[in-house]
Formats: C-alpha cells, sequence, structure tokens
C-alpha cells in the first residue's frame, strides 16, 4: 500500500497499524493546498460474494454517515470521505497530533481520585454526545483515546460499528453471522460479548479506564468475584467511598444496575463532585425524660428567668445587628471586586469576592463576579460551579445565565450554553449580544443554519453590532453562501474600518468567487491595519502568484517569515517566486528551507530539482527527483526530468530507465518519448541532440506552479 494512491486523490506515506478489522494508514491529500495529512482506514469483508459485499456496502455507508454527523462534535475525528476500491472500503478521517492514553497509563502508575475525576468527566461529556446519536462506541479503550498535541484535550476514535462490515459473513440461508467479536478484551461487559451491546456497555469500558488508573493495574490484573462477576478493587486504590459506589455502578456486571447513558453517569459524577447547595437542618437534641426536677425557690425563679430574657434578647438583637455588618460589607465588598475586574485586576478581584461570599455565603452578586472572574482567567471549571451557585441563589439572575453559557461555551459544552442562553433570553429577549453567542454556540457545532438566524437577530436588536455582522459572514462563508458573506463582511468594515479579520475573511470569500483583484485588495487591508498578520499576508501572496506579479508576491512571502518562520507554506511559496524571478540560487535556498519543516511532499522536492537543473547542478537535481518519486512514485514529472539530467551527465542505460517510468504512468507522454529516443541514441554512440524543455501549465496560487526541466 505505502506509495499507492487512492482514488487518485489519497497518497499512502506510512502504516499506522492493523488488525483483524482492517488496517489504518497515514496519507496526504493530493488534492488540497499543502497536500495536508489525514488518515485512511481501510476495511476489507470477511467474504467477497456478491451478497455479503452488498450487505457490507450497505452497512458501510449506514456507518459512514453516522461518523460524518459524529464528527461534528470537537472531540471525534472529522470524516472527510469514504470511498470502496476494489471490494475493499476505505475511510478517509481528520489525522489528530498526539499520543493515546496507554503512554498515560502505564503499569504502576497510580493517578488521583481528582485526576481519575477530570479524565472521567471529559470523556464521559464526548460520550455523552455520542449516545445522545444514539450510537454506541463499542470499543472505548485507552488505545483509542487521544490526547490532542496542541491542547492536550481528550479525543475519542476508532468507533466500533463501522467495523462490522469486517467481521460478517452471510450464511446460504441468508443470515448474517458475525465472525470476530467487536471491542477489546478487559474492556468489553458481558452483554457486548454476547452480541447485544447497549449504551451502558460504553460506561462499564469508561469505568475500567477509571479503575485502571486508579490501581495501576491492567484490565487482565483486576480481579473479578467468582460468583458475581463483579469487580474486586476497592483494596488497590485510595479513593472516597462515593466514588467508589458511583465507579462500582459504572462496572456493575448486570447492564440494568449500570448507569444507562453518559449523560446520566455525568450527572452523577457532578452531583459527587459539587458541594451540597441546600441547607441542613440541625435537629435540636430532646431533652432527658423522666427527671425528678426540684422546685426552684420563687425568688431566685423570678431572677433567672429576667437574666435568661435579657441575654435572649441581647443574643437576638446581636445577630440581627451582627447579619446587618456582614451583609453591608459583602456589599461593598463586591463592589470593590467590580472595580477591580473592571481595571482588569482579576486575582485582586478573585479575592474580594471570595471574602465577600466568605461573609454572606448566599449573596449571588458575590458568585457572580466570582464567576466572571474564573472565567477571564481560563478556570471554567470553577466559573461554572460559582455561577451554577449565584443562580441556584436567585434563579432569575440575568447576568449569571449568559455567563453560565459563556463557560460552557469556553468549555466547549455547546448544547448547555444554548441551553443557557435561551434562559437568559426568556428572561430578556431583546439581548443582542446574547443572541451573538448563541449563534456562536450553533456555529461550533456546525448547524449555520440556526447559526445565521441567530446572528439576524442580534442585528435586528443592534445594527451596529459589528461582531454579529462578522460571525454572520463566517457562518454564511461556511455554508458556502459567498455573495451572502461579502456583504456580511462589507458591512463589518463600514463599522470598524480597523478589523483586519474581517478584511482577511472578505479577502477569502472573494478568492471563492475567483475575484482575485478585489481578493488582493482585502488582504492588503487586513495586514495595513496588522502588519503581522501572517495568515493574511501568505493570502495576498498566493493571490499575487495567481497574478504572476512575483516580486510583489516575494515581498508578501518574506513578511510572512519575518513573523512566523516555520510556515513551510511561506517558504515553499517564495521558492517558486524566486524561481519564477530566475533567482535559482535563492530559490533552492527556500525550498531547503521548506524541507526541513516538511519532508513528505513530492512537489517540493521536485520544484527543487528543477531550480538545480537549470543551474546545471545535474547531481543535486537527480537527488531531488529521487525524492519526489519516493514520495509519490507515480509522478510522471519527476521520472522525466530525472532522465533529463541523467542525460546530461551521460548516463544513459539509467536515462533511458527513468524516461520508461515517466512513459509507464503517462502512456502518452510525447516528451519523455522523445528523451527515451534521443537517450538510445546516445547510447548507440550516434550525434546527440538537444533536450526540449516542455513548459507545464499554470496551476492554483495555493500550490505554485511546477517547471519541468
Amino acid at each position: 500500500m505505502l506509495g499507492n494512491t487512492l482514488v487518485g486523490r489519497y497518497q499512502i506515506i506510512s502504516n499506522l497499524g492493523g488488525g483483524g478489522f482492517g488496517e489504518t494508514f497515514v496519507a496526504c491529500d493530493t488534492q488540497l493546498p499543502g497536500s495536508p495529512l489525514c488518515v485512511v482506514k481501510k476495511l476489507k469483508p470477511q467474504a467477497s460474494d456478491p451478497v455479503t459485499l452488498e450487505t457490507a456496502r450497505r452497512l458501510f455507508d449506514t456507518e459512514a454517515q453516522v461518523l460524518y454527523k459524529l464528527g461534528t462534535h470537537d472531540r471525534i475525528p472529522q470524516l472527510l470521505a469514504y470511498f470502496e476500491e476494489n471490494a475493499e472500503f476505505y475511510l478517509v478521517q481528520e489525522l489528530i497530533e498526539g499520543h493515546d492514553l496507554n503512554k498515560e497509563l502505564t503499569p504502576g502508575k497510580i493517578l488521583s481520585q481528582e485526576e481519575v475525576i477530570s479524565l472521567l468527566q471529559e470523556l464521559l461529556a464526548i460520550l455523552e454526545f455520542v449516545h445522545q446519536q444514539n450510537v454506541i462506541h463499542r470499543d472505548v479503550n485507552p488505545h483509542n483515546i487521544l490526547r490532542r498535541q496542541p491542547d492536550g484535550k481528550l479525543i475519542l476514535i476508532d468507533f466500533g460499528a463501522v467495523k462490522q462490515i469486517a467481521t460478517q459473513v452471510i450464511t446460504p440461508q441468508g443470515q448474517t453471522l458475525a465472525t470476530v467479536a467487536i471491542g477489546t478484551p478487559g474492556y468489553i461487559p458481558g452483554e457486548q460479548a454476547h452480541g447485544t451491546p447497549k449504551l451502558s456497555s460504553d460506561i462499564y469500558a469508561a469505568g475500567i479506564i477509571a479503575i485502571q488508573a486508579l490501581t495501576g493495574l491492567s484490565p487482565e490484573e483486576i480481579v473479578k468475584d467468582a460468583d458475581t462477576n463483579e469487580i474486586i478493587w476497592h483494596d488497590k486504590a485510595t479513593v472516597t467511598p462515593e466514588f467508589a459506589q458511583f465507579l462500582d455502578r459504572m462496572v456493575c456486571y448486570d447492564f440494568r444496575q449500570r448507569y444507562p447513558s453518559a449523560t446520566v453517569a455525568l450527572q452523577a459524577l457532578k452531583e459527587l463532585t459539587q458541594p451540597p447547595t441546600q441547607t441542613i437542618a440541625l435537629t435540636p437534641p430532646s431533652p432527658p425524660k423522666n427527671i425528678n426536677k426540684p422546685e426552684p425557690k420563687k425568688g431566685i425563679l423570678g431572677k433567672i428567668l429576667r437574666t435568661i430574657f435579657f441575654l435572649t434578647v441581647g443574643g437576638v438583637a446581636s445577630i440581627f445587628i451582627w447579619s446587618y455588618i456582614n451583609s453591608n460589607n459583602a456589599i461593598e465588598l463586591s463592589k470593590q471586586g467590580n472595580t477591580l475586574f473592571d481595571l482588569q485586576r482579576y486575582q485582586d478581584a478573585l479575592e474580594v469576592y471570595e471574602k465577600a461570599i466568605s461573609l454572606r455565603p448566599d449573596y449571588a452578586k458575590a458568585w457572580n463576579g466570582q464567576g466572571k472572574t474564573l472565567n477571564k482567567l481560563r478556570k471554567y471549571k470553577e466559573a461554572l460551579v460559582a455561577y451554577d451557585k449565584a443562580i441556584q441563589i436567585q434563579p432569575d439572575y440575568l447576568d449569571a445565565w449568559i455567563g453560565r453559557g459563556i463557560v460552557l461555551g469556553n468549555l466547549q459544552r455547546y448544547q448547555e450554553a444554548i441551553a443557557s442562553f435561551d434562559k437568559a433570553l426568556e428572561l430578556k429577549n431583546d439581548n443582542s449580544e446574547v443572541w451573538n453567542a448563541k449563534g456562536e454556540a450553533f456555529s461550533n457545532l456546525n448547524q449555520y443554519d440556526q447559526a445565521i438566524k441567530s446572528y439576524e437577530k442580534a442585528i435586528e436588536l443592534k445594527p451596529d453590532n459589528y461582531e454579529a455582522w462578522y460571525k454572520k459572514g463566517l457562518a454564511l462563508q461556511n455554508s458556502r453562501q459567498y455573495e451572502e458573506a461579502i456583504a456580511a463582511y462589507q458591512k463589518v468594515v463600514d463599522l470598524k474600518p480597523d478589523y483586519e479579520q474581517a478584511w482577511y475573511n472578505l479577502g477569502n470569500a472573494l478568492v471563492n468567487l475567483k475575484r482575485y483583484q478585489d481578493a488582493f485588495a482585502a488582504y492588503d487591508k487586513s495586514v495595513q491595519y496588522q502588519p503581522d498578520y501572517y495568515q493574511a499576508w501568505l493570502s495576498r501572496g498566493n493571490i499575487l502568484l495567481n497574478l504572476q506579479r512575483y516580486p510583489e508576491a516575494i515581498e508578501s512571502f518574506n513578511q510572512v517569515i519575518k513573523y512566523n518562520p516555520r510556515s513551510y507554506q511561506a517558504w515553499y511559496n517564495l521558492g517558486w517566486s524566486l524561481h519564477q524571478n530566475q533567482r535559482y540560487e535563492e530559490a533552492i535556498k527556500a525550498y531547503n528551507k521548506a524541507a526541513t519543516l516538511k519532508q513528505n511532499n513530492y512537489q517540493l522536492w521536485y520544484n527543487l530539482g528543477n531550480s538545480q537543473y537549470i543551474l546545471q547542478k545535474y547531481e543535486d537535481a537527480i537527488a531531488s527527483y529521487n525524492k519526489a518519486v519516493r514520495y509519490k512514485p507515480d509522478h510522471s514529472e519527476s521520472w522525466y526530468s530525472r532522465g533529463n539530467a541523467l542525460l546530461n551527465l551521460k548516463r544513459y542505460q539509467e536515462a533511458i530507465a527513468s524516461y520508461d517510468r515517466a512513459i509507464k504512468y503517462k502512456p502518452n507522454y510525447q516528451q519523455a518519448i522523445d528523451g527515451r529516443n534521443q537517450a538510445q541514441i546516445q547510447l548507440q554512440g550516434a550525434k546527440p541532440q538537444p533536450v526540449i524543455v516542455p513548459i507545464l501549465p499554470f496551476p492554483n496560487s495555493t500550490n505554485p506552479p511546477q517547471t519541468t526541466p
């Protein structure tokens, strides 16, 4: 498979692994700018008879559609494509950079209860979305949970349902049989092993992972009760009784006793980790019974009663006075916190809000202040707890509902965020900022139609809300409604002329309509307002390439490199621009720098070889062409150019072999045929003929043109 190109697009680069269900590869998408990497999964049915294949085809199509829907979640890889080739089925998914949890849950390593709770909260939140789609993962295990490299978030991969394609055969009687159980031993509950998985089967697997993390034991090492099949693990870990009870329910042998779904399990975990909110009623002790009380003397009794009366009155008065003082102090402290917050002194503000809460725990405004400050400090989970407390105290607290929605959005819990914004809008329907925030949550769920409606409502309430206009433009652009997106971005820059991102995305929308001159003008505006906006410089340079204005393109790409020296695309495009300006030595340096950042792009090596060839550095050119065909063995132009370099070195036999490879992949390649003929003549000692250097047509701006020596 290595080196092969599937459906003329996905070139296989390396093997990630395989098993009974198929194989997984890393590939590059040769039809997208920069040839981005992706994951290709090959699923081969157990049998190749027409009935099994047709059943597999239907199942594959159904499960691929499910995967596409699941991929809208930020913590599940996006499905990019799926197809069938030679009775084998392929999924193309987003490549996630990072490592799996097996690297963290090593034998003997024990995590704390807090660390495991954090892991479970994250994993159950992903499973909650999966279960809401009525989908069972079926193979939740550490190998299928990745820790994403850029942000450390957990990603759930490798859904088991699609593996049915590789496990089913059809009997002559038309019955469907599974040849292999789906799932990983140790993480599969009994009902799943018997072929009837439930949503709670995923809960079982998540619970096993938690116990594995707490004990440092692999699932095979965890002991089960011989009579009940329940897991025995309490003596191997240090946890609270409540958390132990929670995990016991997750991994209960009888699925009917488990949490039925991730939503229920997650709610139980939240209740476990949040402090009780209700007031605890204290029952006064009962007086002792059957005790003979001596009769006090009349005078003494009167004195005692008068003393009790004055003490009681004084005590009650003291309580009221003290409460009044605390209340006033809490209010004043909360105001002080607001001032510090406005001054962006967030840590100082937080300390003041905490003092206000300690004086008056039922003061909703102090909890709300704490929530908004924690949000600014990016302590989102703590902020959510504070907002929840404010709402428990004052259920109609508008600002707290809004803040809660914003924090949930920051936690990527977008459905819950929308529910909070809806509650805020029930309390006050004319808040433009809330409609805008709700639209953003819909956008993050890729529900662009709903997002656009929310942004339009925000704009209706506040026509000069340039942020809502901008977000509307993004949603329209993601929906490929480019004309409407352009109109929205134009409105943004009318309201806020220095909004560099609006100019940048206006340029992007114009590019999609092939209005390159207008796009250039938009990108130019963007970098005028923000000179270090390297993405805009890169897009500006690409447009200039398309317009064949190479000296200006060189300037743009140099600006990208100034602000982002590790931009592969900038170095690559700079090399091409310099080549077009006949500055070949500089082009070679740029290409070599690009190669240090990304080695597996055959076009880079091909173009580097071309610059070296023109300078008659034939040995260097051959080395570059060799790299090109290593990464794309069927690239006929590289084989042809390699043949030309060998011909100039009078290595005629090797040149003929190289031309033959070019012709193999492109049978009507006339230049390669002519080159081979000339090499054969040279080999026979005839008078040499000049080598013709063809020029390839100009490709798109994001993949610079290629010259062919």
